[in-house]
Order: C-alpha cells, then sequence, then structure tokens
C-alpha cells in the first residue's frame, strides 16, 4: 500500500475546506448508506483523533482503505472535530462531531454530541462498533446503540492506568492510589465489550493481570512499500534540508511530548551519549511537555522538529537516522517504532511495553532498563561506537516487518474478529 493511497483516503475524509458553520448533524437529514449490502458494516468511534496524533489516527486511515478494495464491507468513522461535517470516499463514510477542545490533551476534543451519535448509529446500522477512547465515550455509545443491540469491541490503544503511574511498584500516596482506581475502571469497562483487542502481549498480561477478560492480540501493521530502506539512498538530502548533520550519527525520538512518553529518560541520559561520542539528538513532535522539555535540556546537540503531518518526509526521516529511542516503557505497541524498523533503521526502546517485543521478535536493536537514565545512555553510547553494525541491525528489523507487519494481514484478523462478534 503506498503513502499516496493513504493521503488519498485523508484528503477524501477530510478536506481542506471548511464545512459550514451552521451545519448541525443533530437535525440534519443524514444521507443514505454507503453499500448499504455489505456484508459487514464496522462503527468506529474514538476522541483520539486530532491533527497532530499519531498512531490511532493512522491505524484508523489504513482501516478505511483497507475497507475501500473491500466491496463487501463498509466502514463509518465517528470523531470529534471544530464543527460537524460528513465526507465520504468509496465504502467510507466520516462524521465529524463538534466538540471544545480538551485543555490537557491537545490536539483532542471533548465528544459530548449524545443525540448525533444516536443518529448517526441507528441510521448506519453497523454489525459492529469498535469504541477506541475510554473515558463517556464507551458510555455514550453504548446508550445511542441500544435501540438496535450492536455489540461492542474496544480497542485498548493507551495504557492510561499507568500513564497516571508507570511504576506503582516504587509509588505511594495519591498516585499510586489513582492507578488502583483506574484499573477497577478498566475492569468495569472491559465487561461492556465482547472483545477488547490490543496490539501486544505486554497488554494482554497487563489486563489480565488486573482482572480484565476476553483480551484478543492483533498488532499493528506498516505500509512496507513507503517506509522503506530505498530511502537511506537520499539520508544526506534528507539531513541538509531539515539543517541537520550531514556525517555524524544521528539519534532521534519521534512521537507525543507527554509525561508517559519518558522523554524525560533520554534527555536525562542524553549529556553523557553527548559527551560520549559525537552524536546529535533530534527530537520531532509536539504535545503539552514540549513546552518543559525545552526549559530542561541543558547539551547542546539537540535538535527540536516540529510534528510531521507529510507521510513523504516523515519516511525520508525515519530513512535519515542512524538510530531511533523509544524511551516510554508503557507503549501499548509503538508505530513510529515499527516504522523505523521498516525503514531500516535501528532501535533503542526500553526493556518494558509493546516496543521492546518487536526487537525480541526481531533483533533489529537493543533495550535498556525502563525508567533508567543511566542504562539508556549505557546502551545508546555502545550501540553507536558500534556504529558500523547498525545497518545489519535495520536490516533484522526490515525483514521482521515485511514477515509480520503489514496492514492487510493485520485487518484480516480484525475483520476476523469483528465477523466472530457479529455472528
Amino acid at each position: 500500500m503506498t503513502a499516496t493511497a493513504v493521503s488519498s483516503i485523508e484528503q477524501t475524509l477530510f478536506p481542506s475546506a471548511s464545512p459550514s458553520a451552521d451545519f448541525d448533524l443533530a437535525e440534519s437529514i443524514l444521507p443514505e448508506k454507503r453499500r448499504g449490502h455489505a456484508e459487514l458494516g464496522v462503527l468506529d468511534i474514538t476522541k483520539w483523533f486530532g491533527e497532530t496524533s499519531g498512531g490511532v489516527r493512522t491505524y484508523l486511515l489504513q482501516k478505511a482503505k483497507y475497507v475501500e478494495a473491500r466491496p463487501s464491507l463498509r466502514h463509518v468513522l465517528v470523531i470529534p472535530g471544530a464543527r460537524d461535517s460528513i465526507t465520504a470516499g468509496n465504502g467510507v463514510r466520516c462524521y465529524r462531531l463538534r466538540g471544545p477542545r480538551i485543555p490537557t490533551q491537545r490536539p483532542y476534543r471533548f465528544m459530548l454530541a449524545t443525540r448525533s451519535i444516536r443518529r448517526i448509529i441507528e441510521h448506519e446500522q453497523p454489525g459492529v462498533i469498535e469504541v477506541g477512547s475510554p473515558f463517556l465515550v464507551p458510555w455514550i455509545t453504548k446508550r445511542a446503540a441500544r435501540r438496535i443491540d450492536v455489540p461492542l469491541v474496544g480497542f485498548f490503544h493507551s495504557n492510561f492506568p499507568r500513564a497516571i503511574c508507570s511504576f506503582p511498584e516504587r509509588t505511594r500516596g495519591l498516585r499510586r492510589h489513582a492507578h488502583d482506581a483506574a484499573w477497577r475502571y478498566v475492569r468495569r469497562l472491559n465487561q461492556e465489550f465482547e472483545v477488547t483487542i490490543v496490539a501486544s502481549r505486554y497488554m494482554v498480561n497487563d489486563l489480565e493481570e488486573h482482572g480484565a477478560r476476553r483480551i484478543e492480540c492483533v498488532p499493528l501493521g506498516v505500509d512496507l512499500d513507503h517506509f522503506h530502506p530505498r530511502r537511506r539512498a537520499d539520508a544526506a538530502r534528507t539531513r541538509a534540508a531539515l539543517g541537520l548533520p550531514a556525517e555524524t550519527p544521528l539519534v532521534a525520538f519521534i512521537g507525543r511530548f507527554a509525561r508517559e512518553k519518558e522523554v524525560d529518560v533520554l534527555l536525562r541520559a542524553w549529556e553523557t551519549i553527548e559527551r560520549q561520542t559525537d552524536a546529535s539528538l533530534v527530537l520531532v513532535g509536539d504535545g503539552p511537555a514540549r513546552r518543559r522539555l525545552l526549559a530542561q535540556t541543558g547539551a547542546s546537540r539537540i535538535f527540536w522538529l516540529p510534528y510531521e503531518n507529510d507521510q513523504e518526509r516523515l519516511a525520508n526521516f525515519l530513512a535519515a537516522v542512524d538510530l531511533i529511542v523509544s524511551p516510554g516503557s508503557i507503549e501499548t505497541f509503538g508505530l513510529s517504532a515499527l516504522e523505523a524498523a521498516a525503514s531500516g533503521t535501528a532501535v533503542l526502546s526500553a526493556d518494558r511495553g509493546g516496543v521492546s517485543e518487536q526487537l525480541a521478535a526481531s533483533g533489529g536493536g537493543a533495550v535498556f532498563l525502563a525508567g533508567d537514565s543511566g542504562s539508556l545512555a549505557d546502551e545508546a553510547v555502545r550501540t553507536l561506537r558500534a556504529r558500523d553494525d547498525l545497518p545489519r541491525l535495520g536490516a533484522l528489523g526490515r525483514a521482521h516487518a515485511e514477515r509480520n507487519h503489514s496492514w492487510s494481514s493485520v485487518f484480516d484478523r480484525i475483520f476476523d474478529i469483528y465477523r466472530r462478534v457479529a455472528a
């Protein structure tokens, strides 16, 4: 699947032209269902979809592309936006519901349009609804769907109890109590879903250890044609365009700047890495912690780049660096790490979470002790000093991605789960 194909579906579902300000999904006549006679219709609803969001957005756009190519399926996407709107592709329709921004979680928005959600579900009559965010949305969706008795599937994209407290075994007081309360909520929420899908064995184990049941593990995929080692031939040009050093090793983090990503661990390690190697660090992304992280940076060879929404430039960048660091130890999967591996780039990860599973399976990198900046520094220095071995690690990561992570194989498995649930 090409990046052009994914860009096409994104432009179709989210055109640049602004919808009418007075359009109201709670009152307007809804258009006829697309592919009304399809074997299976799936409705995705989540608040985790914004202008600068990452893995969930990629997952949903790739699902839409999968459906477009299969006339027996249809797909409905319900997400928040600045205004109400309806857009459509071939067998795919997207409803955006007006909602205010969540102050502490930009770029995300609240989904509060209960009447609109009920009207959409009753009109579209999906065979399965997948709920992709854990607060408010599941309960609004359950109430909205009660008249048509449609089964709900959950996708646990974010390990929010551990985002509250990553290392509960080391923590006491209010944060630990909040962590325990969050897991009680997860157990209650899990009862509402026929199946809860997760993308790593780490998440299966975490959920089951805390009392959740009916868990299905389906690791996510990567666009193997787009994220490709052939782009490494243009690494010098890519670095020059971004104002990055041409010859010295480049280490990179790419993702959301939030506390649960543990970028602090990388920054605490960086002064040691910089002192012992000639590497530079590139941090790419946006998020609520960006300003705080900028203020605590003491090393000199650090470059900050904005969130990259252009998939062509993103793929070029991933192929132009020497090492991607994934410091977060609670990653439910780690899509950017897989995209780096598919690009032939070595990965350094915490030894807990979804990315460490990828590395254990592929051999395409190294791990450090979760939350330990000294261990991160040691492993990064060791890896960079063996720079001639980085292409071998990158090749192992690429081979693993080719064997196990095409998007078509991912959605073959997920739609088999939908069919089983719908039946």
